[in-house]
């Protein structure tokens, strides 16, 4: 059984927020480590805790998305993915986003995995569940900011958009990659 590392915790010493937005806030920090060392400017970033979907239907095809992310200025496939809202567990907010971004839901669910986005400076987590036996209940349910076509894909095409990168949110590619390997 592998050891837990020391815990070597760094002291604050001020705080201050530089913005306060409903999905972005940072605060900059000065801190010193235990070596003594002071790090004048620490950059923090607060997000609310994300969730992803690896989902199947009851025919056993995975129900992926694509949509353009303007960062990149790309189109991607992707799993369904968002942001838990104030209050809400990340099970309740993995079948809301399903049901909004696709239309599918129901099915079985369990917990896959949970990942830090960044933790070098990010607080939140990023939770994945698979969704096995997934059906079309209703029409997608899209946010006014969201514009994504719905696929339902064959487990070696996904195997193959993994394999040539095709899928390059590390949060969407890690969960699938333990998913095909622990199958």
């Amino acid at each position: 059984m592998v050891k837990e590392p020391s815990h070597r915790p760094w002291r604050v010493l001020s705080s201050e927020y530089l913005s306060h937005e409903p999905w972005y806030t940072v605060r900059r920090e000065r801190v010193q480590l235990p070596s003594g060392a002071v790090v004048p400017e620490w950059y923090i970033f607060e997000f609310p805790t994300w969730v992803n979907v690896i989902a199947r239907t009851e025919e056993g095809l995975y129900v992926m998305i694509s949509q353009y992310r303007h960062a990149l200025g790309q189109t991607r496939y992707e799993l369904v993915a968002g942001c838990c809202d104030e209050g809400e567990q990340p099970l309740e907010a993995a079948k809301r986003e399903l049901m909004e971004e696709t239309g599918y839901g129901g099915g079985s669910w369990r917990e896959l995995m949970v990942t830090s986005p960044n933790p070098t400076n990010h607080t939140n987590r990023s939770y994945t569940f698979l969704a096995e036996g997934v059906v079309r209940l209703q029409e997608q349910q899209a946010e006014e900011s969201e514009d994504i076509d719905i696929h339902l894909m064959r487990e070696e095409e996904v195997r193959e958009l993994l394999g040539e990168d095709q899928i390059i949110q590390a949060l969407h590619a890690a969960p699938l990659w333990k998913y095909f390997a622990t199958k």
